[in-house]
């Protein structure tokens, strides 16, 4: 018996989010008494993963997998843990491992629990802790099948560095071309920029900001706090940003460190979507917005003076302790 973790490499770099999975899995396999293996594909460095538990890592180089096919993906994480006795497999919350862990989750007969925030409280009865309601609530869950897939939400459990030394095997997978029916012809990647799925800090706006004229000092704002920029669903309505930055339950989920919503009145199926950053900051000139009452901090004041004198004041914060 094993656990395993799948460790998700985009253009082979690992992201902050893969070392948070294995940090979880390792925790998972420690409160198991079992050991920790790690599988990933075509990743530059593999033995990267060492450093966060990883006792055994799995390395499949396979330029079929080089564009992202959730059901060969699926099969070849099925593949690892049926090899190495693996009956609890953990995945991220990425937009690829969603596709992904329902499709693991039938093949390994597998009970599958999303948005898991915490290690299991037993391991008796297998009992994860997840976000639920639009991470208004939290629901406790039992896996009761032999097999058990995990899908941990993202910036819930943190990273945590565990140093172990790690052997590495490159590892084959078995696929056909009936595993890849489904095909991308085309990726677009939005690039020389932070990407709200990988950002620790995300500067959005709405329509408070009048027009796509002014969205200048929220790219500055962000520039200096090295964020990712969004923006609420009107503003991505009314064309004045691309829907790629819209945030929320019906756009991109955020779950940053750090969250800074301007003009902004904070609609129930944005907060739904923005929830789950740690530390949410609201600037509105309406003191009676509904974000001030899920905000940790609010500024109530005009955008226009507020963020000018914000990036003054981050700029020489900065000078003097660099």
């Amino acid at each position: 018996m094993s656990v395993l973790v799948y460790a998700s490499a985009t253009d082979g770099k690992f992201k902050k989010s893969t070392f948070e999975v294995v940090s979880y899995g390792k925790k998972v396999a420690t409160l198991l008494g079992t050991d920790l293996v790690a599988f990933t594909i075509n990743a530059d460095d593999a033995s990267e993963l060492q450093h966060y538990g990883a006792e055994k890592i799995l390395s499949v180089y396979n330029e079929q997998l080089s564009v992202f096919n959730a059901k060969a993906y699926a099969l070849s994480i099925e593949q690892a843990a049926k090899s190495n006795n693996a009956n609890v497999v953990v995945i991220d919350s990425s937009a690829d491992g969603l596709y992904i862990a329902p499709l693991l989750a039938v093949g390994l007969d597998a009970g599958y629990a999303s948005n898991v925030i915490a290690v299991p409280e037993t391991t008796d009865s297998f009992t994860v802790k997840r976000k639920a309601f639009s991470n208004k609530g939290f629901s406790n869950t039992v896996i009761s099948t032999e097999n058990k897939v995990i899908g941990l939400a993202k910036n819930s459990f943190g990273i945590y560095e565990n140093e172990v030394a790690a052997s590495v095997e490159n590892f084959n997978v078995s696929l056909s071309g009936d595993d890849f029916g489904v095909q991308s012809t085309h990726v677009a990647k939005a690039s020389g920029k932070v990407t709200i799925a990988d950002a620790d800090v995300v500067v959005s706006a709405g329509r408070g900001l009048k027009g796509p004229e002014n969205w200048g000092m929220v790219e500055e704002l962000a520039g200096v706090l090295g964020a990712a920029t969004a923006c609420s669903k009107p503003v991505s309505d009314l064309g004045w940003r691309p829907h790629s930055e819209h945030v929320g339950q019906t756009g991109k989920p955020v779950a940053s460190n750090l969250y800074i919503a301007i003009g902004i009145s904070g609609a129930i199926q944005h907060l739904a979507g923005v929830n789950a950053s740690k530390v949410k900051v609201v600037i509105n000139t309406d003191p009676e917005a509904p974000f001030f009452k899920a905000a940790d901090y609010g500024i109530v004041g005009d955008a226009f003076e507020v963020v000018p004198q914000l990036i003054s004041k981050l700029r020489d914060f900065k000078a003097q302790n660099s």
